[in-house]
């Protein structure tokens, strides 16, 4: 079968093909950069095309020359500080254009990137783990985004008996993640890279998941025909970023991490207390220990500047 992936070649989505291309799918990527991810190595199996998810004949002409069976869209802006009406073209239009063009090529199927910002900050449910049936508080441009995507997926599922799936996917981590919520990542990659970084709060808290894990959620719930729910957190590690600091120089001892003040920024943070049970529990995802991930992270920056890789200490 083929699976349609828009965004295919950005962060997500070039760890996200490989994973289904071992399943054996045939994958179309559509992306408005298709030179950011070379899949040459799998030959016919994965074809690359130039379109904006935000224009409708683009996407609808992928999807009828594709004929996909699936279709996951990893196209967004991640943060809110974007113009309105540009945010609203790819994460508003951009999505409702994958919906419509799904539904009018037959595909019944879709998945799609939600966010953990639909939530809002902590502080609307106290010292609690929240799951996917708890109100949605997320009240800034990206957040606001998020949620009416997930309505409109739900109208679509209603309206039309659609398959739509959202994955909210927590603080993604990655050693190439630049965009978005990255004050977790920079706070591994900069000192990895021997060079001294600097934030705002050291109780800022978070909660980071690797990309590799987000891919590979992604590639279960869409190859799943009818999962049990329109939406899955995937939770992940809660950490503050001073933990997080202490972690990275367990392996950097010399690491040159600072803040501006100690306390202050946990008030402030988004939702990282996350019940991810009901995707657990459905697709039997296992994230490995945090600490691995902050060392595999740190190796891969070092492998890339060409400096001694470290080990567990």
């Amino acid at each position: 079968m083929t699976t349609l992936v828009l965004g295919g070649t950005g962060f997500i989505g070039r760890r996200l093909v490989p994973l289904l291309a071992k399943r054996g799918e045939e994958i179309v990527c559509m992306d408005i950069n298709p030179q950011t991810a070379n899949f040459a190595e799998y030959g016919k199996q994965v074809r690359v095309i130039r379109g904006d998810v935000s224009q409708f004949d683009d996407v609808m002409s992928a999807m009828a020359n594709a004929k996909p069976s699936r279709v996951i869209n990893l196209a967004y802006f991640l943060g809110s500080e974007h113009m309105p009406r540009v945010a609203f073209k790819l994460n508003i239009l951009g999505m409702d254009n994958c919906f419509e063009a799904a539904r009018l090529a037959g595909v019944n199927r879709v998945a799609y990137a939600s966010s953990l910002a639909v939530s809002g900050e902590q502080k609307f449910y106290g010292d609690r783990l929240v799951d996917e049936n708890d109100f949605r508080h997320g009240h800034v441009q990206y957040a606001m985004h998020k949620i009416f995507n997930e309505w409109q997926a739900q109208d679509y599922r209603e309206k039309h008996g659609m398959e739509i799936t959202a994955i909210r996917p927590a603080n993604v981590t990655g050693p190439d993640k630049i965009v978005g919520s990255v004050d977790h990542v920079y706070c591994i990659t900069t000192p990895a890279r021997g060079k001294p970084v600097s934030f705002p709060y050291k109780d800022a808290m978070r909660c980071p998941i690797h990309v590799d894990e987000i891919a590979e959620i992604f590639a279960r719930v869409i190859m799943t025909d009818q999962p049990k729910h329109m939406a899955y957190n995937t939770g992940g590690q809660a950490i503050s970023l001073g933990e997080l600091a202490d972690l990275v120089r367990e392996f950097l001892p010399d690491a040159q991490i600072t803040f501006e003040k100690e306390t202050g920024g946990k008030e402030l943070s988004g939702n990282y207390l996350i019940d991810n049970t009901r995707l657990v529990q459905e697709f039997g995802v296992q994230y490995r220990p945090y600490r691995e991930r902050v060392l595999q992270i740190i190796n891969d920056i070092r492998r890339e500047e060409g400096l001694p890789l470290v080990s567990d200490r």
